[in-house]
């Protein structure tokens, strides 16, 4: 067979399975045949970026010992980021009817509530869950209710840290809360939202992996991780459920995306408690899994 001379910018079958392999054993990720145009657009700023001509040179130096750093880009490119506030509003009126009213009980006896927003992208989930609380519970910052927002991607980790979101991003957020929880900025071309300092209190953003081991030690009462494991191919997405479930509290809840579903929840330790909404069942243990 004659070895043909790799095209620059063109992502050739061989650089791409190389890719998928990389992406699925360092996140889960599942990359498809038929998303390669997508990819090579996605990768083609990281040769450039790197001063490499084409993608066989990239697959050798990104799987190469050399290029560990580089696959945190390289998952950064390949990850969607979409998202906005209060989306899957159901979810959040099942957290402001159902689930604060308990977390509040359990905050007025003097304990401690964690909230767990998986797969955060800009950090517009957090922000809408703590929005969302503040209603619900309006002297909420004198109390220990705290809420994680991990990413894998650094690059958005750091947008919702610094929480300043371009008017185009703020939609889905209700006047009266965007005047109550944002300060309006209009020194740059666009105006800009600037979180106020009672959201900003009440979350935390981390970069995370949830491929990989999970330094969370705190019980948590509620994981929203929505619109995430739509990514992931079946054994990923069976081996997370038990690990959440290890995870929350007696009476947590665990949110996922619309198109996602736990295929067996007994077997995971939840039971169904609204639409893609899951609740554990304190007499359902999961089998152990590794962390």
């Amino acid at each position: 067979m004659i070895e043909t001379k790799p095209q620059d910018g063109v992502l050739d079958p061989r650089s791409f399975e190389a890719i998928a392999e990389l992406a699925y054993r360092e996140s889960g990720l599942q990359l498809v045949a038929e998303k390669t145009s997508m990819i090579q657009s996605r990768l083609r700023h990281r040769l450039r970026d790197l001063g490499l001509p084409n993608f066989r040179d990239y697959v050798a130096f990104v799987c190469s010992d050399a290029g560990q750093p580089e696959r945190r880009h390289m998952i950064s490119a390949l990850t969607t980021n979409v998202s906005h506030f209060f989306r899957e509003k159901h979810h959040f009126d099942i957290l402001s009817e159902r689930i604060a009213p308990v977390l509040s009980k359990k905050l007025l006896a003097g304990g401690r509530v964690r909230l767990w927003s998986a797969g955060c992208s800009n950090g517009q989930e957090a922000c809408s869950i703590a929005m969302c609380l503040l209603e619900a519970i309006p002297d909420l910052s004198r109390y220990d209710l705290r809420i994680l927002g991990t990413d894998i991607d650094p690059k958005v980790v750091a947008f919702a840290n610094a929480a300043v979101y371009p008017e185009r991003m703020i939609t889905g957020v209700p006047p009266a809360m965007l005047d109550k929880y944002f300060e309006r900025r209009t020194d740059g071309a666009e105006p800009e939202y600037a979180a106020r300092p009672v959201l900003r209190d009440l979350t935390r953003f981390r970069e995370l992996n949830l491929h990989g081991p999970w330094p969370v030690r705190q019980a948590m009462d509620t994981i929203f991780c929505r619109n995430v494991v739509i990514y992931f191919d079946l054994p990923t997405q069976n081996a997370l459920w038990p690990r959440f479930r290890k995870l929350l509290t007696g009476n947590g809840h665990l949110f996922l995306g619309h198109s996602e579903r736990i295929a067996n929840p007994e077997a995971a330790g939840f039971v169904t408690a609204g639409p893609t909404t899951y609740r554990t069942d304190p007499a359902i243990l999961p089998a152990p899994t590794a962390n």
